[in-house]
C-alpha cells in the first residue's frame, strides 16, 4: 500500500464544490476519484485538506490517497492531465509517508478573495472577482480585520448548523491590499468552517461601505449567532491559495 500526495488547481465555477455528493457527480472530488480509479484499476478515495464550497476555486489544494498499483508518480500525473477536464489540473504527485493525512496534518491554510472596486467591472476577470462599484474605505476594513486576528469563537461567521463541533479557530493574518481598485483580501488561519471566509469578507465589505462600524466586530463575535455578521460574499472571488504542513 502506498500513500500519494497531490496538489491540485481547479476552477470551481461549474462544480457543486469539492466534496463528493450522493445525488450528483458534478464535484471536483468525484471527477478526480473517477480518473484515479480507472488509472489504478481499483477504487480510489481521496482526502483533501478541506472542502471548498460550490463555485470556489483553488490554486493549491492538497489531497492524498492510498493505492496498491506500482505506477510511477510521473505517470500518474500525466494520466490525470490527459483525462481530467480542462478546469482541473493535478500539478504535483509524490509518494509520502503512510502517516501523512492531507486534512489532519494541515497547520495553516491561506485563502485569497478578489474584489473589483471600480465603477466598471473587468470583462476578463468578472468570473473570478466580486464587483463592488461603490468606493470601499480600505483603512476601515483593515481596522475591522484587526479584531478578528487571534483565537476566537467564530460561530457568528459560519453557516455550520451542528452544535457538536467546535467553532473556535485561530486567524493568524488578514492582509488587505488595494492596487488601482483591485482589492485583495488574504486570510491565514489554522482552519475555516463552512462559508467562514466569505462571511468575513462580506462583513468587511459592509464596514468598507460604511454600513457597519469597524469596531463592531467584537460585538459580532460575542453574539455567537450568524445573523449578526454580514452577507456571504459571492463564491467566485474566493481561492484556496496555500496549505502548509
Amino acid at each position: 500500500m502506498r500513500n500519494i500526495k497531490i496538489v491540485i488547481e481547479y476552477d470551481g465555477t461549474k462544480y457543486k464544490g469539492w466534496q463528493r455528493l450522493g445525488d450528483s457527480d458534478n464535484t471536483v472530488q468525484h471527477k478526480i476519484e473517477t480518473v484515479l480509479s480507472k488509472m489504478a484499476g481499483e477504487n480510489i478515495e481521496i482526502t483533501a485538506s478541506g472542502r471548498t464550497d460550490a463555485g470556489v476555486h483553488a490554486t493549491n489544494q492538497v489531497a492524498n490517497f492510498r493505492i496498491d498499483a506500482e505506477m510511477p508518480t510521473h505517470k500518474m500525473r500525466s494520466y490525470c492531465y490527459e483525462y481530467l477536464p480542462d478546469d482541473i489540473v493535478v500539478k504535483t504527485v509524490e509518494e509520502v509517508d503512510l502517516n501523512f493525512h492531507a486534512r489532519y496534518n494541515a497547520k495553516v491554510k491561506k485563502y485569497v478573495y478578489n474584489i473589483c472596486n471600480n465603477k466598471a467591472h473587468n470583462v476578463f476577470n468578472r468570473k473570478y472577482e466580486y464587483h463592488i462599484p461603490q468606493p470601499l474605505n480600505v483603512e476601515k476594513m483593515r481596522k475591522a480585520a484587526g479584531y478578528l486576528i487571534g483565537e476566537h469563537d467564530f460561530q457568528s461567521f459560519t453557516t455550520l448548523k451542528t452544535k457538536k463541533k467546535s467553532t473556535v479557530r485561530n486567524i493568524y493574518t488578514i492582509n488587505i491590499v488595494n492596487e488601482d481598485g483591485n482589492v485583495e483580501i488574504s486570510i491565514q488561519g489554522n482552519g475555516f468552517m463552512k462559508n467562514m471566509v466569505r462571511l468575513i469578507v462580506g462583513t468587511l465589505v459592509e464596514v468598507g461601505l460604511g454600513e457597519r462600524p469597524a469596531d463592531g466586530i467584537n460585538d459580532i463575535l460575542d453574539k455567537k449567532e450568524r445573523k449578526y455578521s454580514g452577507h456571504i460574499a459571492p463564491a467566485k472571488g474566493l481561492f484556496l491559495e496555500e496549505v502548509n504542513y
